[in-house]
């Protein structure tokens, strides 16, 4: 037994005493602990949005880091919350002033002039509790409560009224008023519900069928693919013009993103667990970084692999500027024409080349990729203060500031490739970026590598001769985003048809974000008006030409 067991004294009365201010110690100190580890994660979290923006980390690769981290620290903070009695005081947006490292904990929401407001009056009445004169108004105070009104089913009886004419017996009758889904009780709310829960914020159906079942609507999930397939159809003519109309641009940028894709087939023949992986292209038009007029937009396609047909189908008749990664679909796309200038100019992604040189210093600490990454980083200061700029600004800005620091880079990376090992990760980051592009890297040889016009270090610097051009790809990758995300819930499409579905689905739905609009309102009203709708004015609905149907007063009431 230990001296301090033997030295505890006998009174039952101190033992408690000292047992509370043992408790009361561990408390304190599990406290102490759970704010450390708060910090600890906030700052990792902080750290890893940092290398993302100064190194350009694997897109994915970091998206999930930084999602396992703000997923420890919400923990952390929500069992922070739960012991916290002190009173909540959102009004500061900043660190504390004697904690400046600590993240900001809570802050008052901001909520959009927008939002439909309710005014509650607690009036003290007329006459004084006190005295019974009479009270008058000397003013208020205001304090506002951000509360939610749940979401609810509603069932719409559509009565039409029959009548006859009392002199010549003629019936009377409005027309039923045309359906989204004809023969469908599906309305437009809760169609554009459906359509983005499942492809922008991810909900499975049969979990929207749970939600559904709640609220007191057993909807089957059969019925549910129905209506979303047949919606598709309705919004397919609206889908194919904003495809026309993106990739009809003479500036596009490129990415595409894997998809696995369930085939019974295969499971069926014993390959595998019956999933392949297919891919998803998005097309991005997005002029918003150089002022442009033309309207932002994304297409998405989706093909069964990775083949260059693919890409070589989707931009038969694109024409101009394409910037894009290294993939080697794109090369015969870059190949001089019988005139000898190429159909489309290759514009390089700077983003992906600083990925090649942030892979090797964080496996080597490397001060030879270091430097190539803080050259590269100045370039980016440069595009961070003319971004949104006209195209000329932009232009002017980067033949007076950046194009010194890319011929320099180039010079110096020469250099660099006569020091270090040739067959080296670091030497192929160089060559990547210069004219010495391997050939095994876009599947040709060299004879067919020179006439495509595989010059690297031309496309990368094709964004210095035009203010239209972006230093990379971004645009595209974060087009690509929701993909990545989706997988999370739904780990793969069903079959070919429903990643098709999905593809399509997503370039009207990301369209619409891209023109800064709510997604489910825009579905709703084209829905409720497409079939209505002047077929040679369907450009109406467009998203960056679309207007909102105004309700009748009866409704808007």
């Amino acid at each position: 037994m230990s001296n301090h067991a033997v030295d505890l004294p006998d009174d039952p009365a101190v033992l408690k005493a000292m047992i509370a201010a043992l408790q009361a110690e561990n408390a304190e100190i599990s406290a102490t602990l759970r704010v450390h580890d708060q910090l600890v994660q906030a700052l990792r979290l902080r750290i890893a949005k940092l290398q993302k923006l100064a190194f350009g980390k694997s897109s994915e690769k970091i998206e999930r880091e930084i999602e396992q981290l703000e997923l420890a620290l919400e923990d952390l903070l929500l069992a922070v919350a739960e012991d916290d009695e002190a009173p909540i005081d959102e009004g500061q947006d900043e660190p504390a002033a004697d904690n400046p490292s600590a993240p900001a904990l809570r802050r008052r929401p901001r909520v959009s002039d927008a939002t439909s407001r309710e005014r509650r009056e607690l009036d003290p009445g007329t006459c004084c509790a006190d005295c019974g004169g009479d009270l008058r108004v000397v003013g208020e105070d205001v304090s506002e409560l951000l509360d939610m009104i749940a979401a609810q089913m509603k069932v719409i009886q559509i009565a039409r009224i029959k009548k006859s004419c009392r002199r010549c017996e003629r019936m009377v009758q409005e027309p039923a008023p045309s359906r989204p889904i004809p023969g469908s009780m599906a309305g437009p709310n809760l169609l554009a519900h459906v359509l983005v829960s499942k492809f922008d914020d991810h909900l499975p159906l049969y979990r929207q069928r749970e939600i559904f079942a709640r609220m007191g609507a057993d909807i089957p999930e059969t019925t549910l693919v129905g209506w979303c397939g047949r919606a598709m159809k309705t919004l397919s003519p609206l889908i194919e013009r904003i495809e026309a109309n993106i990739m009809g641009s003479d500036l596009l940028h490129a990415d595409d993103t894997p998809i696995r894709v369930l085939d019974r087939s295969l499971r069926d023949k014993g390959l595998g667990k019956g999933v392949r992986q297919g891919r998803i292209w998005a097309y991005v038009r997005d002029q918003r970084p150089w002022a442009g007029s033309a309207p932002p937009g994304a297409i998405y396609y989706f093909a069964p692999d990775w083949k260059e047909e693919h890409v070589l189908t989707h931009l038969a008749n694109a024409c101009g500027i394409l910037q894009a990664d290294g993939y080697k679909g794109y090369a015969k796309l870059y190949a001089h024409e019988p005139d000898g200038a190429p159909r489309l100019r290759e514009a390089a992604c700077w983003a992906h080349l600083r990925r090649d040189f942030h892979d090797f210093w964080a496996s080597t600490k490397s001060e030879i990729a270091r430097e190539a990454l803080d050259r590269i980083g100045k370039l980016y200061d440069i595009e961070r203060d003319i971004s949104g700029q006209p195209a000329d600004v932009r232009h002017t800005a980067r033949q007076k500031h950046s194009l010194p620091k890319v011929e320099a880079f180039f010079t110096w990376s020469e250099q660099q490739l006569l020091r270090i090992p040739g067959k080296s990760n670091l030497a192929k980051a160089f060559r990547c970026g210069l004219n010495r592009r391997e050939a095994f890297r876009c599947g040709l040889n060299r004879r067919e590598a020179f006439r495509c016009g595989l010059n690297r270090r031309e496309a990368f610097s094709l964004f210095l001769a035009d203010g239209r051009v972006g230093i990379d790809n971004n645009p595209a990758e974060r087009a690509l985003r929701p993909i990545g995300i989706g997988r999370k819930n739904w780990l793969f499409a069903g079959a070919d048809t429903g990643a098709e579905t999905l593809a399509r689905a997503m370039t009207i739905i990301e369209t619409a974000k891209l023109n800064g609009l709510d997604p489910q309102a825009y579905l709703a009203d084209i829905l409720n008006r497409i079939h209505d709708h002047k077929i040679n004015r369907l450009g109406e609905l467009l998203p960056w030409n679309w207007t909102p149907m105004a309700l009748p007063n009866s409704q808007a009431a």
